[in-house]
């Protein structure tokens, strides 16, 4: 399942950003999901690569024969017993393994390729190679050297600038900076300075600080709303969705009453249950729902 979920990865990278970092290695299996993020970031001393496959028979023949064993396979089909480790491999089955060999490598080869945008032959030309830190960014297999702490921020500063442009913030700073308008008298004339449509370095700062204690309040805030409602792996699906605590909220109540609406509806069936005021909203399944959510809450 290795590219299987390689191919989700870059899925979900087009609904929204997905970085990695080799933190301090991605070998084989590992690189081949890691290829498939956006950016692919490795420590200085780690590495990446391995882009290749193996396979291995063991043949205890002779130590069968030491141990003094001999096995005699009965078997249904000309090759069940083909890479029996207590026979030597045969020519017929190394040549056909080398075949699944062979097609599972281009199969990764091309995969690498595609995702790091390069040649399928430079890809193969590292021979399942191993490189470590700089050398990997050479052979283009990392996008840069960067601990995870440093990627973790610089992903963070890149999902701040991306939901919030420089158009917003300029309408922002230009909003809560409307009272600093001065007036000025010059020649006996008013004049009134308009608040320029550039900020300083440390009023951007603030704001992006600001915008990211509530990104990751409001993350926290769902995450906790998840949990107490028992579906702790819906907070990535609201968060990627945008959705306010208040939506979430409001979401897994409607469902939680769908849920006891029809546990109660299944559980009331009597005999009489023709004969009952269906008209006494108090005797409805979902009012009830709703009481004891509302109890619980």
């Amino acid at each position: 399942g290795s590219f299987e979920l390689a191919r989700r990865v870059r899925e979900a990278a087009a609904m929204k950003p997905v970085w990695a970092v080799a933190n301090d290695a991605a070998y084989s299996a590992a690189y081949a999901i890691a290829a498939s993020a956006q950016r692919l970031f490795v420590t200085e001393t780690g590495g990446v690569g391995s882009i290749g496959v193996i396979a291995l028979h063991v043949d205890q023949s002779v130590k069968d024969a030491k141990d003094g064993y001999r096995f005699t396979a009965i078997t249904a089909g000309a090759h069940k017993n083909d890479y029996s480790p207590h026979e030597p491999l045969s020519d017929a089955a190394k040549t056909e393994l080398q075949g699944e060999v062979d097609r599972l490598y281009a199969i990764f080869t091309e995969h690498v390729a595609a995702m790091r945008d390069l040649d399928v032959d430079a890809v193969r030309a590292t021979e399942a190679g191993l490189f470590f830190g700089s050398n990997a960014v050479a052979q283009g297999l990392a996008d840069g050297l960067q601990t995870l702490e440093a990627t973790l921020s610089e992903f963070h500063s890149y999902l701040n600038a991306r939901n919030h442009p420089p158009s917003q913030v300029r309408g922002v700073i230009r909003a809560e900076a409307a009272p600093l308008k001065k007036e000025m008298t010059m020649n006996e004339e008013e004049k009134v300075i308009e608040p320029n449509d550039t900020i300083s370095t440390d009023e951007a700062a603030v704001l992006v600080a600001e915008a990211r204690r509530e990104v990751t309040q409001a993350a926290q805030a769902i995450a906790e709303v998840c949990l107490l409602a028992g579906c702790p792996d819906r907070a990535a699906e609201f968060i990627a969705a945008g959705k306010t605590e208040a939506d979430v909220r409001r979401v897994l109540i409607d469902a939680r009453a769908a849920r006891s609406e029809a546990d109660d509806i299944r559980s009331t069936i009597t005999v009489d249950a023709g004969t009952q005021n269906i008209d006494r909203p108090e005797a409805s399944p979902i009012v009830a729902a709703v009481k004891k959510l509302t109890a619980q809450a």
